[in-house]
């Protein structure tokens, strides 16, 4: 004896081999045995045998025509032998009765199941709205490998190309250019992006990547609304001081100045002097409102992304030769022990003589013609004095921190002569060691200034948003602790107001305090314990993570460009770890296979053979050893033991903790390499 039962929405036969109360135990044609329960079971029959049976009964279905099988059958429920006495005019055999079962079962539109062998006819109203879903789902289908197969013959389907951005970034999966994408790429063993770059989607792989980033973070674009400019400031008094900034040539919002002013007695007074726009862009104004959804200037190179407005930037950038309202903070000091005296901090307007570059006066401003006063040297009367008390200051932090400062590492500088936007641009890569003078001279003030400011907030009661780093690890907060590898009790941004969204918010904290004094507390914007401010932490820090990430992603394209634009296939690096090394003419950072085990900070050779700008990868061998040039393996310090493929490794921490410890001495007051140039 045979039986047709159901085992996971199929019809399976089988032979007997026993029974029970509840169940059967049979055996399958391939001789598998298994125990399935009665309530499954459909029939039992005698002949003809399981797979002659399921074999004659796939045969017949397929001359069962649906439509006419819905028309015949029954309005109510029915079971399948009394359908197939009515369709076949006898009570079905074994094999018709299977044969009418699999029909009904592939045909759930016209026929909902309703039990063991029993079903009932869909209305016809339901039939017909569900037979146009059944048609609207085929011709989507068809659609689909229409696309699918344009794209499998390198062509790119309109749809797709209309939906591209939005299939890299957020991609609807239940929507039918996905399922064609997805599709493709599971053919052509693609990723998204690969195979949409491939079929010419984005011209290049520089525009896919900005594509991705502003539609992600931009999707509005990046210009600004227009917002009336409130006049502040105006009225503060004049400083009758001599002041000058110092800036990267691609430089274009001056955060801040100095100025140095010998006194009667011997002492010197310094001046750190910071653009105010926190005067006019007010807290929970427009201006506001608008600066905190960006919370930083996105720097790549060649261009930028502001945070402000120009008509901010134009009104409160320290541009030479007009009156700007400024935070200034005076520090008055001896210059022979570097000991502080006194400070005082006040609004006021600074005329800023010139806006000195970097790339003037690095070559003359040098630590040999420094220690050398008999050289002239330019804006020497400025310059000196200014030098000879940034090294008290640093020698006293660095007593502090326990330990010497490491400025050895190069940097580079990343600029682009001619559009951002075009990958055959010319672009030069700039190297430029880390401890020049006024790197570091900058880099002091800035210090001094952001931590005697903390302290100001910290002495007045007044909340700010403070950074600290301790056993390794750097953090904000809204209460002061010791930043040890500055070598400063209490630490904050404040020196950067026009391009980071914390300095904004601390220099409302520092007018407060400036102009109330003890009752700063009590005006502020912010109160003691005020949520808003734990909330900015956490969202500065994620959107500026995301800002680094976008500057690290283009300066690594820009890298790999500029290695083919100049022709190299063969170059210096040394070894970081295992398989990692650095390159010796660009901060990149790659992995290299098949390379020997050898000494961290040994140099070597490789050989470059390719690039992949969308995974930006560089196709690399080891070539050998460097020729012996009698130096040392160069110096390899936990931070690039840390390193992962990219650009070169630098330190964790942010700009203005400039020139503390592997610290970016330029970056506390101009853009960080590759800012836009006017």
């Amino acid at each position: 004896m045979y039986v047709l039962y159901e085992d996971d929405g199929a019809f399976k036969a089988s032979h007997i081999m026993s029974e029970g109360d509840g169940t059967l135990q049979v055996e399958s044609a391939t001789g598998k045995r298994s125990k399935i329960k009665r309530t499954n079971c459909l029939f039992t029959f005698a002949d003809p045998g399981p797979e002659a049976l399921m074999q004659q009964a796939e045969k017949q279905a397929l001359d069962i025509d649906i439509p006419f099988l819905w028309e015949c059958a029954p309005q109510d429920e029915f079971d399948v032998d009394a359908l197939g006495t009515d369709y076949f005019g006898h009570m079905p055999s074994p094999v018709e009765k299977t044969a009418l079962l699999l029909r009904l079962h592939s045909a759930p539109v016209y026929f909902h199941r309703r039990g063991k062998g029993r079903y009932r006819t869909a209305p016809p109203e339901i039939l017909t709205a569900a037979l146009a879903a059944v048609e609207k789902k085929q011709r989507a289908a068809a659609e689909i490998q229409l696309w699918v197969d344009e794209m499998a013959a390198g062509r790119l389907p309109e749809s797709i190309a209309q939906a591209a951005t939005s299939l890299v970034t957020r991609p609807d999966k239940n929507s039918p250019v996905w399922k064609a994408l997805d599709a493709a790429c599971a053919q052509q063993q693609k990723s998204p992006d690969r195979l949409l770059l491939d079929l010419g989607a984005w011209p290049h792989a520089l525009a896919l990547h900005k594509v991705r980033f502003l539609a992600t973070h931009f999707p509005r674009g990046t210009d600004f609304p227009e917002i009336e400019l409130p006049q502040a400031g105006q009225d503060l008094p004049l400083a009758e001081i001599d002041a000058y900034s110092v800036d990267d040539i691609t430089t274009t919002e001056i955060d801040d100045a100095l100025s140095v002013t010998r006194l009667p007695d011997g002492n010197i007074r310094i001046g750190v002097h910071v653009a105010a726009p926190g005067l006019a862009v007010t807290r929970n104004s427009a201006l506001d409102k608008q600066a905190r959804a960006r919370m930083s200037t996105v720097y790549t190179p060649g261009e930028k992304i502001p945070m402000q407005p120009d008509s901010v930037i134009q009104a409160f950038s320290l541009e030479a030769g007009r009156a700007v309202p400024a935070l200034s903070l005076y520090v008055t000091a001896n210059p022979e022990t570097g000991e502080i005296l006194e400070h005082t901090s006040r609004l006021e307007r600074v005329s800023v003589r010139e806006n000195l570059r970097h790339n003037m006066l690095d070559t003359h401003i040098t630590e040999e013609s420094l220690a050398d006063p008999s050289i002239v040297l330019p804006y020497n009367d400025w310059i000196r004095p200014l030098w000879q008390f940034a090294l008290l200051l640093a020698k006293q932090r660095e007593t502090v921190r326990g330990k010497p400062e490491n400025n050895s590492r190069v940097e580079y500088s990343f600029y682009l002569d001619g559009n951002a936007d075009d990958p055959d641009t010319p672009v030069r890569i700039v190297p430029r060691q880390r401890n020049a003078p006024l790197d570091r001279l900058v880099a002091e003030y800035m210090i001094l200034a952001n931590s005697t400011w903390a302290g100001l907030l910290a002495a007045r009661g007044v909340p700010g948003i403070y950074r600290s780093q301790q056993t390794g690890r750097v953090r904000m907060s809204t209460h002061p602790l010791p930043h040890e590898s500055i070598g400063v009790t209490q630490y904050a941004w404040c020196t950067s107001p026009l391009r980071r969204y914390v300095d904004l918010v601390n220099q409302w904290q520092l007018i407060a305090a400036v102009e109330h004094g003890v009752s700063a507390a009590l005006v502020a914007p912010f109160k003691p314990k005020d949520a808003d401010l734990f909330a900015i932490i956490g969202a500065f820090d994620a959107q500026y993570m995301a800002w680094n990430d976008f500057q690290n992603l283009l300066e690594r394209y820009w890298c790999l460009r500029w290695l083919q634009q100049q022709g190299i296939t063969q170059c210096p690096a040394s070894v970081l770890k295992e398989n990692l090394v650095r390159l010796g003419n660009a901060p990149l950072v790659t992995r290299l296979s098949g390379l020997p085990n050898l000494e961290r900070g040994q140099r070597i050779e490789i050989e470059i053979m390719g690039t992949d700008e969308l995974m930006l990868e560089l196709d690399c061998r080891y070539a050998g050893l460097a020729p012996d040039t009698g130096l040392a393996p160069e110096p390899v310090d936990d931070l690039d033991a840390d390193a992962e493929p990219g650009l070169e490794p630098v330190a964790e921490f942010e700009p203005d903790e400039a020139g503390a410890t592997e610290l970016d001495a330029l970056t506390a007051t101009a853009p960080v390499p590759g800012a836009v140039t006017d």
